[in-house]
């Protein structure tokens, strides 16, 4: 057989497509040509695949070898196509069996010896082979990552020859399966929300945030309990589910040290202000931090610190849950359904309306430190409250607040009210979702329309007020949005 045929799978954001590759052997002077729009990793696969199939004890045929990676508009990048290349290559000249080959898919990085290295986005190609219905050869380290996700069929080897093997029906490589002891669990240690004193109303923003998913803005004084409170927002949301937990998962393994932290916890991201607009996006070495916080928090302490480019770059994903990155020679689209969380000092020196410090700042360094973030990203955030600096009586109380085990009880119960009338948590909703579920009273209506042109709120600030005003509602068990749900809504949403 001179003509061979092996699955792979490519890496184009979190999307993972077929690749098929070909190796075909022909007669003349001995060349190894590579085609189908391979990066300089996939190029430097020649020698890689050479030696290690020498070195597996194979014969490396002396013809004329091509390898197609098809499709050929598709660009092929890092050392994930060398097993299936050296597969197809001892398919091809008959030292492998190719009636199993259709069977599987493979991935795998060779060393000169022969021996299988990992590769990123094992997790992503693992799950999509899964939906074509083709188990899946890694390497064992990959195998173990990937045999997580419920359903899926991988083998892990440690070799290019165990693969020959397997393939050739001399040693079967064993199914990988999870280690139960090593299986993400949801029972991590999280801060307990009892923690916080006082702040009793920046404490029901937070639980209107996790109700509905909502993003939340806290503005206040340094050492009053900003980040002490984001921190705890994980510890009172629901647990993620199947669906979500793979993507979680398959965006970690995405990054180039093929991250293993897996966890049942919603992922919280707290990128330091000076991070990069790439570090922060994305781009050709994996997914940024607004990815990483897909499905779970991203925590921007220190807001207005953030680079201008950094902080624009958030809007689109705040209203479609995804972002798309544009190179010279790479496209990309990764999922960015985060809740954003943020905190803020009211002023550069940090103490304008501190009841015992006085403030420094002049009224346009206030302006421009308030200036730095954008109105636009402002009418984006669903709650804005202040955190003021709590006296030294409610700092030495010994009564600890209410738990997360609590709060986390209640959040569930209004989530579950929001899946079951409409499938998704309220921030999630369209115009149109929102006017046929959210069951707004005609005096609920009248008190918005009238705060409308009152307070000069834009179209968009209109529809955030009033999902989470559905948000309130869920959270009281009321089936109807009342005029009070509306008027706590708006008081939560203060402008700079």
């Amino acid at each position: 057989m001179s003509l061979a045929l092996v699955y792979s799978r490519a890496l184009s954001g979190m999307n993972a497509p077929l690749v098929e590759v070909e190796a075909h052997l022909a007669n003349g002077l001995p060349a190894f040509n590579i085609v189908g729009l391979p990066d300089t990793e996939v190029k430097e696969s020649r020698d890689r695949v050479r030696a290690a199939i020498i070195q597996s004890g194979f014969e490396f045929p002396a013809k004329k070898i091509t390898v197609n990676l098809a499709p050929a508009d598709l660009p092929k990048e890092s050392g994930r196509f060398d097993l299936p290349i050296a597969l197809g290559i001892l398919a091809a000249s008959g030292q492998v069996m190719a009636d199993k080959l259709a069977q599987y898919e493979f991935a795998g990085e060779l060393a000169l010896s022969g021996a299988l290295r990992p590769v990123r986005g094992a997790l992503a190609m693992a799950w999509q082979g899964m939906k074509a219905g083709r188990a899946f050869i890694l390497p064992q380290q990959n195998a173990e990552q990937a045999a997580i996700i419920n359903g899926i069929t991988v083998y892990g080897a440690g070799s290019l020859g165990q693969v020959a093997a397997h393939l050739n029906a001399v040693e079967p490589l064993a199914q990988t399966q999870a280690d139960m002891a090593q299986r993400p669990s949801e029972n991590r240690s999280l801060h307990d929300l009892k923690d916080v004193k006082g702040q009793h109303t920046a404490r029901l923003a937070l639980e209107i945030a996790a109700a509905g998913g909502h993003s939340l803005l806290m503005m206040g004084p340094p050492g009053t309990g900003k980040s002490m409170l984001a921190q705890r927002l994980p510890s009172i949301l629901p647990p993620l589910t199947d669906e979500e937990l793979i993507e979680v998962w398959a965006l970690r393994s995405l990054l180039p040290n093929h991250r293993q932290d897996l966890h049942g916890q919603r992922p919280f991201q707290s990128p330091h202000h000076t991070s990069s607009p790439v570090a922060v996006v994305g781009g050709n070495a994996g997914p940024g931090e607004i990815s990483l916080a897909h499905n779970g928090i991203l925590f921007l302490d220190e807001l207005p610190e953030f680079d201008r480019k950094v902080l624009e770059v958030l809007r689109e994903p705040l209203e479609t849950g995804e972002i798309h990155i544009s190179r010279a020679a790479h496209k990309a689209v990764y999922p960015a359904g985060f809740q954003l969380v943020a905190a803020m000092n009211p002023c550069p020196c940090g103490y304008l309306g501190h009841p015992a410090k006085p403030c420094r700042c002049t009224p346009e360094s206030i302006a421009r430190y308030r200036g730095k973030i954008s109105g636009p990203l402002l009418d984006r955030i669903d709650l804005t409250i202040e955190v003021p600096a709590l006296s030294a009586a409610e700092l030495a109380q010994q009564q600890a607040g209410e738990s997360s085990a609590d709060v986390s009880a209640r959040v569930r119960a209004a989530r579950e009210r929001q899946y079951a009338r409409q499938g998704k948590v309220n921030a999630a909703l369209s115009v149109t979702e929102l006017d046929e579920t959210a069951m707004v009273s005609k005096e609920a209506h009248e008190t918005l329309g009238g705060l409308l042109e009152k307070l000069s709120l834009s179209a968009r600030s209109y529809h955030r007020i009033m999902r989470v005003a559905r948000t309130l509602a869920d959270l009281g068990g009321d089936e109807g949005v009342s005029r009070a749900h509306v008027l706590r809504a708006v008081s939560f949403r203060r402008a700079l």
